[in-house]
């Protein structure tokens, strides 16, 4: 790409926030980390009570970025051929000849939604695995290859347990951002009730296309960090290890700690980030601000962190002050 590309691409991410901030008041913390998953070329976890507009959000991105969009509802009767696709039948009327074709489900879009995924079975929640990691579907020994840019936005309601499937630990993991979308302050919530409760309607432009997202996504690998910060991520992962770590409060209350992906993670979030902000060097900013996404669902705590109410946000917090520079 030319100096002037690369001008123009970095100037329509905030046209992309703008547009998007038609129909979305406020959360500008969740919009940040939503897209920088998508130039890190990752997958989001988003997780907030009812109305707060996670299913909106999604929707608009995928306006803004014109990337074919399906929604996928999860129930507990969903199964994975509902997501992957499955072979029919077909016969050639001419010579009578039978085939199998397989038929594309809706996971084969470059913006998937995965509407309160904890709410179908864990055989279901599994089919996503492959897709997520690997950017191809196996059916009957053959593989299929999903669109590109393909990315996955995944939501669920963390108040409401019964009838739903916790999401095990190693498909969390395939999820590069763990999102917690909060209430609007007083003065957001005030806008969305006279925003929404009238006549007019916001109309969402696209501002980027798959090419471009690509284009994005390539050069937020190219953005610089340093052995410094590297060190510094690698001994952030490192000390989410109960067996190993020198923090006091992961040796008390941590279970298990975050693998090798989690660091790749932060790295790659730190280098989207600093783009989203038109740098070309991720800063210790950027890893401290993305830090509790990328490790919240890669750090488990144990009984006695329940019992006092501790959570993996807690956990972040206190590897944060301990280690640095």
């Amino acid at each position: 790409m030319t100096e002037q590309d690369v001008t123009r691409l970095l100037q329509k991410i905030p046209q992309l926030k703008q547009e998007i901030g038609k129909v979305i008041v406020g959360q500008q913390q969740v919009l940040d980390e939503v897209l920088v998953a998508l130039l890190a070329g990752g997958h989001a976890l988003l997780e907030g009570v009812p109305g707060l507009a996670k299913t909106l959000l999604v929707r608009t991105l995928a306006q803004a970025t014109d990337l074919p969009f399906r929604r996928i509802q999860f129930t507990p009767d969903l199964m994975p051929t509902d997501i992957l696709g499955t072979e029919i039948l077909e016969e050639d009327h001419g010579t009578g000849h039978r085939s199998f074709k397989f038929n594309e489900g809706p996971i084969f879009a470059s913006l998937v939604l995965a509407d309160e995924i904890n709410r179908t079975p864990p055989k279901t929640q599994a089919a996503l695995l492959e897709a997520m990691q690997e950017g191809h579907v196996t059916y009957a020994g053959q593989e299929h290859a999903l669109p590109k840019p393909f990315f996955l936005l995944a939501t669920q309601n963390p108040i409401e347990q019964s009838g739903t499937y916790p999401l095990p630990e190693a498909q969390l993991d395939r999820f590069l951002l763990y999102v917690r979308i909060g209430y609007p302050t007083e003065q957001e919530e005030l806008a969305v009730l006279s925003g929404t409760t009238g006549t007019s309607r916001q109309q969402v432009q696209p501002v980027l296309g798959g090419e471009e997202v690509r284009q994005l996504q390539q050069l937020t690998r190219q953005v610089s960090i340093s052995e410094e910060l590297l060190g510094l991520v690698n001994r952030l992962v490192r000390a989410t290890r109960p067996a190993t770590s020198e923090v006091k409060f992961i040796r008390d209350y941590g279970r298990w700690g975050a693998g090798p992906r989690a660091g790749q993670a932060l790295i790659l979030c730190a280098k989207a980030r600093a783009l989203i902000h038109g740098r070309f060097a991720a800063t210790l900013e950027d890893i401290q601000a993305l830090a509790p996404a990328v490790l919240r669902h890669r750090v488990l705590l144990n009984f006695n962190a329940e019992a006092e109410n501790l959570t993996p946000d807690d956990a972040v917090r206190e590897l944060l002050k301990a280690v640095s520079l």
